[in-house]
């Protein structure tokens, strides 16, 4: 599951980073308001944590703007203020949940996760299908005509990104950016390497090839 956080305090936004990829989760951090709507207009998220006060809008603007623009994904609001006006302001102007810092992670990830199942049932969004491929990003298990297949994190994250983007054929320099969110050198064989891990789970001893090279351009899946 993807997280955007949106957090200009840089020891915070580390922090939660580092909390929420040990979790299991795919996340990045935007520290401006108005580039993190740039990033939740076009790229698909399942939680936002957004911080109140930011540099270009403020969380309670970002937000408010989504939810005008569409976009329905849980948000959990973090701020220093205390006071039961501003909880109710930020629920007023979008947000599913709204938590006082200083916070502790455990409770922060227990309060994400109630929003990401309350997601769950409401929309069944967080399930991806792929012909007798069906990945469960809430339970991050993932299934082949009805066998249960075991993956890594790294291993998940890249299928995960496949299968965002069926029948989109991703360089590897697009695939380095959405799985490891770091600047690799382009010619790295990490990329290879975990798609070779990837087909010997996902394709060997099954007919029908799922994911696809193509030569020079990148990698895909698509019949």
């Amino acid at each position: 599951m993807r997280v955007l956080i949106v957090e200009d305090e840089t020891k915070v936004a580390q922090l939660l980073l580092k909390g929420f990829s040990e979790a299991g989760y795919n996340a990045e951090s935007s520290s401006d308001g108005s580039a993190a709507l740039e990033l939740a207009l076009v790229e698909e998220y399942d939680l936002f944590i957004v911080d109140v006060m930011l540099p270009g809008l403020d969380g309670f603007s970002l937000v408010e703007t989504l939810r005008h623009k569409g976009i329905d994904t849980p948000v959990l609001f973090l701020s220093a203020k205390r006071s039961t006006e501003d909880r109710i302001e930020g629920l007023q102007r979008g947000g599913d949940d709204y938590l006082v810092k200083p916070f502790s992670f455990s409770e922060l990830l227990l309060r994400a996760r109630s929003l990401l199942r309350r997601s769950v049932k409401q929309v069944d969004s967080k399930k991806l299908k792929f012909q007798d491929l069906e990945m469960d990003l809430l339970n991050r298990t993932v299934h082949r005509n009805g066998a249960e297949i075991v993956l890594h994190q790294k291993e998940f994250a890249m299928l995960e990104c496949l299968l965002r983007n069926q029948d989109r054929i991703l360089s590897k320099t697009q695939i380095l950016e959405k799985v490891w969110k770091y600047d690799f050198d382009p010619q790295t064989n990490v990329v290879d390497v975990l798609i070779c891990r990837l087909r010997n789970k996902i394709d060997k001893g099954f007919d029908s090839k799922i994911i696809k090279t193509i030569r020079g351009v990148g990698y895909a899946i698509r019949k």
